[in-house]
């Protein structure tokens, strides 16, 4: 394909055009478009998104309000830390163990690390 040195200036200048209305459609909408594309296809990683002191503030204020949310319930309702309504998350306790079971466990490693004492010993 060739192209004369006129075509390859106007290509260059229609392109440029396009690279500075994609910037001003990204700044406009909100970062949508080519122009964040655009970053990662040449490799780089584009700009990072930053957040207004005022915005950082509000997080920070809803974290610790359901940090004391969360502090509260635990005050109220037993050691479980589950209560009705709220979180969201399951009211289980989970990863509990009877002592019966906590002591079979206990026999049956020690009966391994028995075993792999007996072998590692006979093998040297």
């Amino acid at each position: 394909m060739d192209l004369s040195l006129k075509q390859l200036e106007e290509a260059v200048g229609l392109r440029r055009q396009i690279d500075s209305l994609e910037q001003r459609l990204a700044s406009l909408v909100g970062g949508g478009g080519r122009a964040a594309g655009s970053a990662s296809r040449t490799g780089g990683r584009g700009r990072r998104r930053t957040m207004s002191a005022a915005t950082r503030a509000k997080i920070a204020a809803a974290a610790r309000a359901r940090w004391a949310r969360t502090r509260s319930r635990r005050g109220k309702g037993g050691s479980s830390g589950a209560s009705k309504g709220g979180g969201g998350r399951g009211a289980r306790r989970r990863g509990r163990m009877s002592a019966a079971a906590r002591k079979k466990l206990s026999d049956m490693m020690k009966a391994r690390w028995a075993a792999r004492r007996k072998s590692a010993g006979g093998q040297k």
